[in-house]
């Protein structure tokens, strides 16, 4: 396994470390959360930068690297609404879009095609992490949840913007299996 891999699961093993943070009640707590969830989501873009700058990718890569995002992002954002800083609402939406978009992937992938991310998706997913570090640190009492609640109002925006993006690509990778 070479390192853009070990980044990766690095991250996904950060997420139990990271909710546990979020959940234990100890001073400071929210603080130490979110810092080790931005440290965590700092290596997504360090592994894609090590891994196309050797020009190698793997398979454990590809598949592991956007689940990893996914759920570190989504158990912070779970963990904000418990913490009372965005209503779950919001979450949801992002969690049905994320649902619906991955069982999308693995219809065409079981046509032959892979759905590769796309830049609006890339955003989206940088809109989430953003929220939810804005929002850990609403948690913290940096500053008002109210900039927790703004950040994840646009990233909703840009999920579900992104979901019909992926939604328009449906038709023809169910007709003719080719995506343009």
């Amino acid at each position: 396994m070479d390192l853009p891999d070990q980044l990766t699961v690095a991250r996904a093993a950060a997420v139990p470390v990271v909710v546990v943070l979020f959940a234990w009640p100890f001073e400071g707590h929210a603080y130490w959360a979110t810092t080790a969830f931005v440290v965590a989501m700092a290596t997504d873009w360090f592994d894609g930068r090590i891994a196309r700058s050797r020009g190698r990718t793997s398979s454990l890569g590809s598949l592991l690297d956007p689940m990893a995002d996914k759920v570190l992002v989504l158990a912070v954002l779970v963990m904000l609404v418990d913490a009372g800083v965005v209503p779950g609402w919001m979450v949801a939406a992002i969690v049905a879009r994320e649902l619906l978009v991955s069982g999308l992937r693995l219809a065409a992938l079981e046509r032959g095609v892979v759905l590769e991310a796309r830049d609006l998706g890339k955003l989206k997913t940088w809109s989430q992490a953003i929220a939810g570090a804005l929002g850990g640190y609403a948690a913290a009492g940096a500053w008002s949840d109210r900039v927790g609640w703004w950040a994840l109002f646009v990233a909703v925006v840009l999920t579900l913007v992104s979901g019909l993006d992926y939604a328009r690509l449906a038709p023809r990778v169910f007709r003719s299996g080719a995506v343009a």
